[in-house]
């Protein structure tokens, strides 16, 4: 899986980076052809704490998954997304499945 990792005005450092890419890993037990992911990840400029968002934008194929959380860190709002992610990827399966 290809995945490309934007991190707006401010530089991701590896460690973030790393778990990213190892939680979109995850995402292959449910869903084997992934063809790439793209995350953003940006500071929401709100006065409040929880204001680190994650987009993930998960193409597999027919479909595009998109899911967007908001947390206090940048790890809490990847899983977030990871796991609005993968229902998405079971609720996508089990269609095609019907079909």
């Amino acid at each position: 899986m290809q995945v490309q990792i934007h991190s707006i005005h401010f530089d991701a450092d590896k460690k973030l980076i790393e778990f990213i890419e190892e939680r979109l890993e995850k995402l292959r037990l449910f869903h084997a052809q992934i063809i790439s992911a793209e995350v953003t990840l940006k500071i929401d400029k709100a006065d409040n704490r929880e204001n680190k968002v994650s987009e993930i934008k998960l193409n597999v194929p027919g479909k595009e998954l998109f899911a967007k959380k908001q947390a206090k860190s940048f790890e809490e709002s990847t899983d977030q997304a990871v796991d609005a992610l993968r229902k998405q990827i079971e609720k996508h399966k089990t269609k095609m499945m019907d079909h």
